[in-house]
Protein backbone atom coordinates (compact mmCIF):
# COMPACT_ATOMS: atom_id res chain seq x y z
CA UNK A 1 0.00 0.00 0.00
CA UNK A 2 1.31 3.37 -0.94
CA UNK A 3 2.01 5.91 1.44
CA UNK A 4 -0.77 7.92 -0.18
CA UNK A 5 -3.48 4.89 0.20
CA UNK A 6 -2.28 4.74 3.77
CA UNK A 7 -2.85 8.28 4.20
CA UNK A 8 -6.14 7.93 2.47
CA UNK A 9 -7.22 5.33 4.63
CA UNK A 10 -6.47 7.33 8.27
CA UNK A 11 -8.50 10.43 6.62
CA UNK A 12 -11.16 8.09 6.17
CA UNK A 13 -10.60 6.28 9.85
CA UNK A 14 -10.47 9.88 10.97
CA UNK A 15 -13.56 11.23 9.63
CA UNK A 16 -15.47 8.05 10.76
CA UNK A 17 -14.23 8.51 14.21
CA UNK A 18 -15.46 11.96 14.30
CA UNK A 19 -19.03 10.95 12.94
CA UNK A 20 -18.97 8.33 15.77
CA UNK A 21 -18.48 11.44 18.08
CA UNK A 22 -21.24 13.10 17.07
CA UNK A 23 -23.73 10.04 17.00
CA UNK A 24 -22.39 9.78 20.43
CA UNK A 25 -23.06 13.34 22.06
CA UNK A 26 -26.45 13.61 19.96
CA UNK A 27 -27.70 10.77 21.65
CA UNK A 28 -26.29 12.24 24.78
CA UNK A 29 -28.13 15.69 24.22
CA UNK A 30 -31.45 14.09 23.33
CA UNK A 31 -30.90 11.94 27.17
CA UNK A 32 -30.03 15.20 28.59
CA UNK A 33 -33.30 16.55 27.16
CA UNK A 34 -35.33 14.13 28.64
CA UNK A 35 -35.09 15.45 32.24
CA UNK A 36 -33.86 18.77 34.00
CA UNK A 37 -31.79 16.79 36.13
CA UNK A 38 -29.22 15.31 33.54
CA UNK A 39 -26.59 17.58 31.63
CA UNK A 40 -25.11 17.62 27.91
CA UNK A 41 -21.70 16.00 28.53
CA UNK A 42 -20.09 19.11 27.12
CA UNK A 43 -21.71 21.39 28.98
CA UNK A 44 -20.54 18.80 32.01
CA UNK A 45 -17.08 19.47 30.89
CA UNK A 46 -17.13 23.03 30.83
CA UNK A 47 -18.70 23.73 33.78
CA UNK A 48 -15.21 21.09 35.17
CA UNK A 49 -12.95 23.40 33.25
CA UNK A 50 -14.59 26.93 34.09
CA UNK A 51 -14.13 25.50 37.93
CA UNK A 52 -10.69 24.64 37.97
CA UNK A 53 -9.33 26.84 35.06
CA UNK A 54 -6.23 29.01 36.71
CA UNK A 55 -7.83 32.87 37.65
CA UNK A 56 -4.96 34.32 34.83
CA UNK A 57 -6.73 32.33 32.23
CA UNK A 58 -10.47 33.02 33.43
CA UNK A 59 -9.51 37.21 33.82
CA UNK A 60 -7.75 36.70 30.26
CA UNK A 61 -10.72 34.93 28.97
CA UNK A 62 -13.62 37.62 30.16
CA UNK A 63 -11.04 40.36 28.92
CA UNK A 64 -10.73 39.02 25.86
CA UNK A 65 -14.42 37.57 24.44
CA UNK A 66 -16.65 39.27 27.51
CA UNK A 67 -20.24 37.93 27.46
CA UNK A 68 -19.31 35.43 24.43
CA UNK A 69 -16.32 33.58 26.80
CA UNK A 70 -18.67 30.94 27.17
CA UNK A 71 -19.54 30.07 23.23
CA UNK A 72 -15.74 30.33 22.74
CA UNK A 73 -15.30 27.64 25.23
CA UNK A 74 -18.04 25.42 24.01
CA UNK A 75 -16.31 25.73 20.42
CA UNK A 76 -12.98 25.05 21.64
CA UNK A 77 -14.41 22.11 23.92
CA UNK A 78 -15.99 21.02 20.57
CA UNK A 79 -12.69 21.03 18.76
CA UNK A 80 -10.88 19.44 20.87
CA UNK A 81 -13.34 16.53 21.14
CA UNK A 82 -13.54 16.46 17.12
CA UNK A 83 -9.52 15.84 17.25
CA UNK A 84 -9.57 13.51 20.06
CA UNK A 85 -12.47 11.30 17.67
CA UNK A 86 -10.46 11.53 14.78
CA UNK A 87 -7.54 9.51 16.84
CA UNK A 88 -9.66 7.34 18.59
CA UNK A 89 -11.38 6.28 15.11
CA UNK A 90 -7.63 5.93 13.11
CA UNK A 91 -6.88 3.73 16.40
CA UNK A 92 -9.88 2.04 16.29
CA UNK A 93 -9.00 0.35 12.96
CA UNK A 94 -5.22 0.03 13.64
CA UNK A 95 -4.94 -0.99 16.57
CA UNK A 96 -8.54 -2.01 18.80
CA UNK A 97 -7.08 -2.14 21.88
CA UNK A 98 -6.19 1.48 22.07
CA UNK A 99 -9.52 2.43 20.09
CA UNK A 100 -11.01 1.05 23.07
CA UNK A 101 -9.03 2.81 25.54
CA UNK A 102 -9.48 6.08 23.71
CA UNK A 103 -13.02 5.74 23.92
CA UNK A 104 -13.21 4.78 27.43
CA UNK A 105 -11.15 7.53 28.65
CA UNK A 106 -13.06 10.00 26.44
CA UNK A 107 -16.30 8.69 28.47
CA UNK A 108 -14.50 8.52 31.89
CA UNK A 109 -13.67 12.41 31.72
CA UNK A 110 -16.53 13.07 30.55
CA UNK A 111 -18.40 11.14 34.25
CA UNK A 112 -16.12 12.71 36.15
CA UNK A 113 -16.92 16.30 34.97
CA UNK A 114 -20.67 15.61 35.19
CA UNK A 115 -19.34 14.46 38.64
CA UNK A 116 -17.97 16.99 39.89
CA UNK A 117 -20.27 19.43 38.30
CA UNK A 118 -23.11 17.80 39.78
CA UNK A 119 -25.70 20.84 41.07
CA UNK A 120 -26.95 20.83 44.54
CA UNK A 121 -29.02 17.97 45.25
CA UNK A 122 -28.79 16.01 42.14
CA UNK A 123 -28.31 12.17 41.84
CA UNK A 124 -24.68 10.95 40.79
CA UNK A 125 -25.95 7.95 39.62
CA UNK A 126 -28.41 9.89 36.85
CA UNK A 127 -25.30 12.37 35.82
CA UNK A 128 -22.97 9.66 34.20
CA UNK A 129 -26.26 8.43 32.18
CA UNK A 130 -25.91 10.66 29.06
CA UNK A 131 -21.97 10.25 29.05
CA UNK A 132 -22.25 6.78 29.32
CA UNK A 133 -25.12 5.52 26.77
CA UNK A 134 -23.33 8.46 24.20
CA UNK A 135 -20.14 6.81 24.82
CA UNK A 136 -21.68 3.05 23.59
CA UNK A 137 -23.47 4.95 20.90
CA UNK A 138 -20.39 6.29 19.79
CA UNK A 139 -18.15 2.69 20.34
CA UNK A 140 -21.56 0.54 18.76
CA UNK A 141 -20.74 3.03 15.28
CA UNK A 142 -17.16 2.69 15.26
CA UNK A 143 -17.71 -0.98 15.47
CA UNK A 144 -20.55 -1.82 12.75
CA UNK A 145 -18.45 0.53 10.21
CA UNK A 146 -15.36 -1.40 11.02
CA UNK A 147 -17.23 -4.73 10.11
CA UNK A 148 -19.12 -3.26 7.09
CA UNK A 149 -15.98 -1.93 5.49
CA UNK A 150 -14.24 -5.34 6.33
CA UNK A 151 -17.12 -7.33 5.14
CA UNK A 152 -17.12 -5.74 1.67
CA UNK A 153 -16.32 -7.63 -1.69
CA UNK A 154 -15.08 -4.96 -3.33
CA UNK A 155 -13.62 -1.27 -2.94
CA UNK A 156 -16.38 0.09 -4.34
CA UNK A 157 -18.81 -1.59 -2.03
CA UNK A 158 -16.54 -0.79 0.95
CA UNK A 159 -16.80 3.18 -0.21
CA UNK A 160 -20.55 2.79 -0.90
CA UNK A 161 -20.93 1.17 2.75
CA UNK A 162 -18.56 3.55 4.09
CA UNK A 163 -20.73 6.29 2.88
CA UNK A 164 -24.19 5.03 4.03
CA UNK A 165 -22.71 4.66 7.88
CA UNK A 166 -21.41 7.90 7.40
CA UNK A 167 -24.75 9.45 6.24
CA UNK A 168 -26.55 7.04 9.05
CA UNK A 169 -24.40 8.44 11.62
CA UNK A 170 -24.61 12.12 10.64
CA UNK A 171 -28.58 11.69 10.10
CA UNK A 172 -28.86 9.85 14.04
CA UNK A 173 -26.60 12.79 15.51
CA UNK A 174 -27.97 15.56 13.90
CA UNK A 175 -31.59 14.39 14.56
CA UNK A 176 -30.94 13.23 18.19
CA UNK A 177 -29.20 16.23 19.23
CA UNK A 178 -31.85 18.24 17.44
CA UNK A 179 -34.67 16.54 19.48
CA UNK A 180 -32.89 17.24 22.70
CA UNK A 181 -32.43 20.76 22.01
CA UNK A 182 -36.20 20.83 21.09
CA UNK A 183 -37.18 19.04 24.31
CA UNK A 184 -34.98 21.39 26.32
CA UNK A 185 -36.48 24.31 25.37
CA UNK A 186 -40.44 22.84 25.51
CA UNK A 187 -39.19 22.53 29.52
CA UNK A 188 -38.17 26.00 29.44
CA UNK A 189 -41.68 27.54 27.82
CA UNK A 190 -43.12 25.31 30.28
CA UNK A 191 -41.83 26.57 32.86
CA UNK A 192 -41.91 30.10 31.78
CA UNK A 193 -46.13 30.01 31.23
CA UNK A 194 -45.87 28.45 34.58
CA UNK A 195 -44.48 31.55 36.13
CA UNK A 196 -47.00 34.12 38.22
CA UNK A 197 -47.53 37.40 37.80
CA UNK A 198 -45.03 40.05 40.01
CA UNK A 199 -46.95 41.11 42.58
CA UNK A 200 -47.64 45.02 43.64
CA UNK A 201 -44.73 46.15 45.76
CA UNK A 202 -46.20 47.24 49.09
CA UNK A 203 -42.85 49.75 48.68
CA UNK A 204 -42.99 50.62 45.11
CA UNK A 205 -39.64 53.19 43.78
CA UNK A 206 -40.39 56.62 43.05
CA UNK A 207 -41.23 57.28 39.47
CA UNK A 208 -37.70 58.25 38.28
CA UNK A 209 -38.02 62.10 36.14
CA UNK A 210 -37.01 62.44 32.52
CA UNK A 211 -34.14 64.68 34.38
CA UNK A 212 -32.43 61.66 35.39
CA UNK A 213 -31.57 61.10 31.40
CA UNK A 214 -29.06 63.35 29.55
CA UNK A 215 -30.72 65.13 27.16
CA UNK A 216 -28.14 64.13 24.52
CA UNK A 217 -28.62 61.75 21.57
CA UNK A 218 -26.47 58.58 22.29
CA UNK A 219 -26.86 58.69 26.09
CA UNK A 220 -27.54 55.58 27.83
CA UNK A 221 -31.09 55.25 28.97
CA UNK A 222 -31.30 55.15 32.62
CA UNK A 223 -32.79 52.03 33.10
CA UNK A 224 -30.82 48.79 31.10
CA UNK A 225 -33.29 46.70 29.09
CA UNK A 226 -33.72 43.04 30.46
CA UNK A 227 -32.47 41.96 26.88
CA UNK A 228 -29.21 44.49 27.17
CA UNK A 229 -28.28 44.01 30.60
CA UNK A 230 -24.67 42.07 30.69
CA UNK A 231 -24.68 38.85 31.66
CA UNK A 232 -21.04 37.42 33.76
CA UNK A 233 -21.65 33.79 35.70
CA UNK A 234 -20.00 30.50 35.68
CA UNK A 235 -23.07 28.84 34.18
CA UNK A 236 -22.50 27.25 31.19
CA UNK A 237 -25.81 26.39 30.69
CA UNK A 238 -29.26 28.42 32.68
CA UNK A 239 -30.71 26.19 34.73
CA UNK A 240 -33.82 25.32 34.65
CA UNK A 241 -35.57 25.46 37.40
CA UNK A 242 -39.51 25.24 38.85
CA UNK A 243 -40.30 27.12 41.18
CA UNK A 244 -43.05 25.05 42.50
CA UNK A 245 -40.29 22.83 43.62
CA UNK A 246 -37.45 25.28 44.35
CA UNK A 247 -36.71 26.66 48.03
CA UNK A 248 -34.33 28.87 49.96
CA UNK A 249 -32.87 28.32 52.57
CA UNK A 250 -31.37 30.55 55.46
CA UNK A 251 -28.69 28.41 57.35
CA UNK A 252 -25.23 28.78 59.47
CA UNK A 253 -24.77 31.34 62.56
CA UNK A 254 -28.37 32.28 62.98
CA UNK A 255 -30.62 31.07 65.94
CA UNK A 256 -33.21 29.18 63.47
CA UNK A 257 -32.70 28.17 60.29
CA UNK A 258 -35.89 29.34 57.62
CA UNK A 259 -36.58 27.29 54.28
CA UNK A 260 -38.35 29.73 51.78
CA UNK A 261 -41.27 28.59 48.94
CA UNK A 262 -41.79 31.10 46.07
CA UNK A 263 -44.89 31.69 47.23
CA UNK A 264 -43.30 33.01 50.64
CA UNK A 265 -41.31 35.19 48.53
CA UNK A 266 -44.19 37.01 46.47
CA UNK A 267 -46.48 37.12 49.19
CA UNK A 268 -44.25 38.70 51.94
CA UNK A 269 -42.90 42.21 52.46
CA UNK A 270 -42.32 42.66 48.62
CA UNK A 271 -40.61 46.30 48.04
CA UNK A 272 -38.73 47.54 44.54
CA UNK A 273 -35.64 49.65 45.03
CA UNK A 274 -33.69 51.26 41.17
CA UNK A 275 -30.07 49.67 41.75
CA UNK A 276 -27.33 49.44 39.36
CA UNK A 277 -24.63 46.56 39.20
CA UNK A 278 -21.29 46.69 38.38
CA UNK A 279 -18.98 43.68 37.57
CA UNK A 280 -15.78 43.77 38.65
CA UNK A 281 -14.38 42.46 35.49
CA UNK A 282 -15.42 45.88 33.96
CA UNK A 283 -12.32 48.02 32.52
CA UNK A 284 -12.42 51.51 32.62
CA UNK A 285 -15.33 52.28 30.10
CA UNK A 286 -16.62 48.67 29.99
CA UNK A 287 -20.14 48.14 29.16
CA UNK A 288 -20.51 45.28 32.21
CA UNK A 289 -23.07 47.26 34.37
CA UNK A 290 -26.42 48.55 34.04
CA UNK A 291 -29.54 49.66 36.07
CA UNK A 292 -32.96 47.71 36.45
CA UNK A 293 -35.88 48.34 39.24
CA UNK A 294 -35.68 45.18 40.81
CA UNK A 295 -38.42 43.51 43.16
CA UNK A 296 -37.93 41.18 45.72
CA UNK A 297 -37.81 40.87 50.04
CA UNK A 298 -35.30 43.07 51.84
CA UNK A 299 -32.72 40.58 52.81
CA UNK A 300 -31.86 42.25 56.41
CA UNK A 301 -35.42 41.83 56.72
CA UNK A 302 -35.69 38.09 56.15
CA UNK A 303 -31.82 37.61 58.46
CA UNK A 304 -33.61 39.26 61.91
CA UNK A 305 -36.26 36.78 60.97
CA UNK A 306 -33.44 34.41 61.34
CA UNK A 307 -31.69 35.98 63.87
CA UNK A 308 -28.18 36.80 62.94
CA UNK A 309 -25.26 35.50 65.83
CA UNK A 310 -23.18 38.31 66.92
CA UNK A 311 -19.57 36.56 65.18
CA UNK A 312 -21.32 36.12 61.62
CA UNK A 313 -19.22 38.78 59.81
CA UNK A 314 -20.07 36.82 56.46
CA UNK A 315 -23.16 36.35 54.11
CA UNK A 316 -22.42 33.40 51.35
CA UNK A 317 -25.00 33.21 48.87
CA UNK A 318 -24.91 29.64 47.09
CA UNK A 319 -26.49 28.92 43.64
CA UNK A 320 -28.07 25.43 42.60
CA UNK A 321 -24.78 25.04 40.25
CA UNK A 322 -22.45 25.13 43.30
CA UNK A 323 -21.11 29.00 42.91
CA UNK A 324 -20.93 30.71 45.54
CA UNK A 325 -20.74 34.63 46.36
CA UNK A 326 -19.86 35.68 49.85
CA UNK A 327 -19.84 39.57 51.83
CA UNK A 328 -19.30 41.12 54.90
CA UNK A 329 -22.39 41.00 57.00
CA UNK A 330 -21.85 45.00 57.27
CA UNK A 331 -22.96 45.80 54.26
CA UNK A 332 -26.39 45.45 55.93
CA UNK A 333 -26.23 48.87 57.15
CA UNK A 334 -29.52 49.96 55.84
CA UNK A 335 -29.47 49.69 51.73
CA UNK A 336 -31.37 47.75 49.97
CA UNK A 337 -30.24 44.92 49.38
CA UNK A 338 -32.64 42.33 48.25
CA UNK A 339 -33.27 38.49 47.82
CA UNK A 340 -35.03 39.77 44.02
CA UNK A 341 -37.12 38.21 42.07
CA UNK A 342 -38.48 40.68 39.59
CA UNK A 343 -36.63 42.57 37.51
CA UNK A 344 -37.88 46.03 35.55
CA UNK A 345 -41.24 45.17 35.93
CA UNK A 346 -40.89 41.43 35.07
CA UNK A 347 -40.21 38.17 36.73
CA UNK A 348 -36.16 37.56 36.66
CA UNK A 349 -35.52 36.25 33.38
CA UNK A 350 -34.00 32.86 33.58
CA UNK A 351 -30.63 34.07 32.68
CA UNK A 352 -30.86 36.50 35.01
CA UNK A 353 -31.62 34.23 38.14
CA UNK A 354 -34.53 33.30 37.90
CA UNK A 355 -36.81 32.65 40.17
CA UNK A 356 -34.67 34.67 42.67
CA UNK A 357 -30.76 36.24 43.21
CA UNK A 358 -28.96 38.90 45.92
CA UNK A 359 -28.63 42.29 44.90
CA UNK A 360 -26.07 44.22 46.99
CA UNK A 361 -25.74 47.93 46.26
CA UNK A 362 -22.28 49.07 46.37
CA UNK A 363 -20.38 45.60 46.14
CA UNK A 364 -18.93 44.25 43.23
CA UNK A 365 -21.05 41.13 41.69
CA UNK A 366 -18.79 38.84 42.48
CA UNK A 367 -19.38 38.93 46.33
CA UNK A 368 -22.98 39.67 46.22
CA UNK A 369 -24.95 39.47 43.46
CA UNK A 370 -25.84 35.11 43.15
CA UNK A 371 -28.22 34.05 40.75
CA UNK A 372 -30.51 31.07 40.83
CA UNK A 373 -30.36 30.98 44.43
CA UNK A 374 -30.99 28.31 46.84
CA UNK A 375 -29.47 28.86 50.38
CA UNK A 376 -28.00 31.88 52.15
CA UNK A 377 -25.55 31.14 55.09
CA UNK A 378 -24.24 33.17 57.32
CA UNK A 379 -20.49 32.01 58.20
CA UNK A 380 -17.15 33.86 58.75
CA UNK A 381 -14.87 35.20 56.69
CA UNK A 382 -12.02 32.52 58.53
CA UNK A 383 -14.37 29.55 57.80
CA UNK A 384 -15.61 29.97 54.66
CA UNK A 385 -13.76 31.34 50.81
CA UNK A 386 -16.40 32.22 48.56
CA UNK A 387 -15.93 30.98 44.14
CA UNK A 388 -13.64 33.68 43.39
CA UNK A 389 -11.72 35.08 46.79
CA UNK A 390 -10.18 31.05 46.75
CA UNK A 391 -8.97 32.64 42.80
CA UNK A 392 -7.28 35.27 44.47
CA UNK A 393 -9.56 38.28 44.24
CA UNK A 394 -10.43 40.22 47.17
CA UNK A 395 -13.29 38.76 49.37
CA UNK A 396 -14.76 43.03 50.42
CA UNK A 397 -14.60 44.23 47.20
CA UNK A 398 -16.81 47.76 47.67
CA UNK A 399 -17.26 49.03 44.21
CA UNK A 400 -14.96 52.09 43.12
CA UNK A 401 -16.08 55.56 41.98
CA UNK A 402 -15.68 56.12 38.10
CA UNK A 403 -16.98 57.43 35.36
CA UNK A 404 -17.40 56.50 31.62
CA UNK A 405 -18.21 58.07 28.16
CA UNK A 406 -21.16 57.30 25.99
CA UNK A 407 -21.12 59.51 23.36
CA UNK A 408 -19.27 59.87 21.08
CA UNK A 409 -17.72 56.87 20.43
CA UNK A 410 -14.20 55.96 20.24
CA UNK A 411 -12.60 56.67 17.05
CA UNK A 412 -15.97 57.87 16.22
CA UNK A 413 -15.68 60.34 13.36
CA UNK A 414 -17.88 63.90 14.05
CA UNK A 415 -18.47 67.16 12.18
CA UNK A 416 -16.71 70.36 13.35
CA UNK A 417 -18.66 72.56 15.70
CA UNK A 418 -21.00 72.22 18.72
CA UNK A 419 -20.70 68.12 20.18
CA UNK A 420 -22.61 66.86 22.45
CA UNK A 421 -20.20 64.57 25.36
CA UNK A 422 -22.43 62.65 27.64
CA UNK A 423 -21.80 59.68 29.42
CA UNK A 424 -22.74 58.37 33.49
CA UNK A 425 -20.61 58.32 36.54
CA UNK A 426 -21.28 55.81 39.76
CA UNK A 427 -20.27 55.26 43.28
CA UNK A 428 -22.69 53.35 44.72
CA UNK A 429 -23.68 53.80 48.08
CA UNK A 430 -21.70 57.37 48.58
CA UNK A 431 -23.11 59.09 45.30
CA UNK A 432 -21.63 61.39 42.23
CA UNK A 433 -21.34 65.17 43.60
CA UNK A 434 -19.69 66.18 40.08
CA UNK A 435 -18.62 65.31 36.44
CA UNK A 436 -15.37 66.97 35.21
CA UNK A 437 -14.47 66.42 31.15
CA UNK A 438 -11.15 67.39 29.66
CA UNK A 439 -10.26 67.78 25.93
CA UNK A 440 -6.41 66.88 25.05
CA UNK A 441 -5.22 66.57 28.26
CA UNK A 442 -6.49 70.12 29.05
CA UNK A 443 -8.38 71.86 32.05
CA UNK A 444 -10.73 70.15 33.88
CA UNK A 445 -14.19 71.29 33.04
CA UNK A 446 -17.26 70.66 34.96
CA UNK A 447 -19.73 68.74 33.22
CA UNK A 448 -23.59 69.30 33.42
CA UNK A 449 -25.70 66.33 35.96
CA UNK A 450 -28.72 65.28 35.51
CA UNK A 451 -31.07 64.71 38.38
CA UNK A 452 -29.86 62.06 40.61
CA UNK A 453 -32.75 59.16 41.31
CA UNK A 454 -30.22 57.57 44.77
CA UNK A 455 -27.32 57.07 45.57
CA UNK A 456 -27.06 53.45 44.36
CA UNK A 457 -27.71 53.88 40.80
CA UNK A 458 -25.44 55.84 38.29
CA UNK A 459 -25.71 59.22 37.46
CA UNK A 460 -25.60 60.61 33.65
CA UNK A 461 -23.72 63.86 33.09
CA UNK A 462 -23.38 65.68 30.08
CA UNK A 463 -21.11 68.52 28.11
CA UNK A 464 -20.61 70.77 24.80
CA UNK A 465 -17.82 71.26 22.88
CA UNK A 466 -16.70 73.15 20.31
CA UNK A 467 -14.89 70.84 17.84
CA UNK A 468 -12.34 71.88 15.92
CA UNK A 469 -10.96 69.68 12.58
CA UNK A 470 -8.21 67.06 13.58
CA UNK A 471 -7.96 64.20 16.07
CA UNK A 472 -8.39 65.09 20.04
CA UNK A 473 -8.87 63.15 22.82
CA UNK A 474 -11.74 63.44 25.57
CA UNK A 475 -10.88 61.97 29.52
CA UNK A 476 -13.85 61.95 32.04
CA UNK A 477 -13.32 62.20 35.82
CA UNK A 478 -15.97 62.50 38.77
CA UNK A 479 -16.45 62.74 42.42
CA UNK A 480 -18.07 61.20 44.69
CA UNK A 481 -19.86 62.84 47.65
CA UNK A 482 -18.00 63.61 50.60
CA UNK A 483 -15.04 61.53 49.13
CA UNK A 484 -11.94 61.58 46.53
CA UNK A 485 -11.63 62.46 42.79
CA UNK A 486 -11.52 59.47 40.52
CA UNK A 487 -8.02 58.40 40.90
CA UNK A 488 -6.07 59.01 37.24
CA UNK A 489 -3.66 55.67 38.11
CA UNK A 490 -4.55 52.83 35.53
CA UNK A 491 -4.97 49.51 37.71
CA UNK A 492 -6.38 46.48 36.40
CA UNK A 493 -9.53 44.74 37.49
CA UNK A 494 -7.60 41.80 39.46
CA UNK A 495 -8.06 41.68 42.88
CA UNK A 496 -11.10 44.34 43.19
CA UNK A 497 -11.78 46.47 40.31
CA UNK A 498 -10.25 48.89 37.52
CA UNK A 499 -8.84 52.13 38.39
CA UNK A 500 -8.31 54.89 36.07
CA UNK A 501 -9.55 57.75 33.52
CA UNK A 502 -11.69 56.78 30.65
CA UNK A 503 -10.24 58.56 27.29
CA UNK A 504 -11.85 58.48 24.11
CA UNK A 505 -10.44 59.80 20.74
CA UNK A 506 -12.95 61.18 18.07
CA UNK A 507 -12.07 62.73 14.78
CA UNK A 508 -13.34 65.86 14.16
CA UNK A 509 -13.97 66.35 9.80
CA UNK A 510 -11.89 68.99 7.95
Amino acid sequence: MTSSEVGNRRSVDAFIGIVGAACGLGVAELIAGTNRSLRSPLVDVGDAVIDRAPPTLTKLAIEWFGQNDKAVLLISIAALVVVFAAVVGVMWRRKRVAGIAGLLLFVGFGAWAGLVSLPAGGSAALAVVPVAVGGLVTGGFLELSSARRRGASSSAEGRRRLLESALAGIGLAVGAGYVGRALDAAEGRRLANARVALPTPQVQAPEVSAGATAPVQGAEPFFTPNAAFYRIDTALSVPRIDPEEWTLKVTGLVDEELTLSFDDLVSGDVVEHDITLTCVSNEVGGPLMGTARWTGLRLDRVLEAAGVQAEADQVVGRSIDGYSCGFPTAALDGRPALIAFGMNGELLPAEHGYPARLIVPGLYGYVSATKWLTEIELTTFASTEQYWASRGWDDRAPIKVSSRIDTPKGLERVEPGPTAIAGVAWAQTRGIDGVQVSIDDGPWIDARMADEVNDVTWRQWWTEWDATPGSHSISVRAKERNGPIQTSTRVEPKPNGATGHHQIVVLVSE
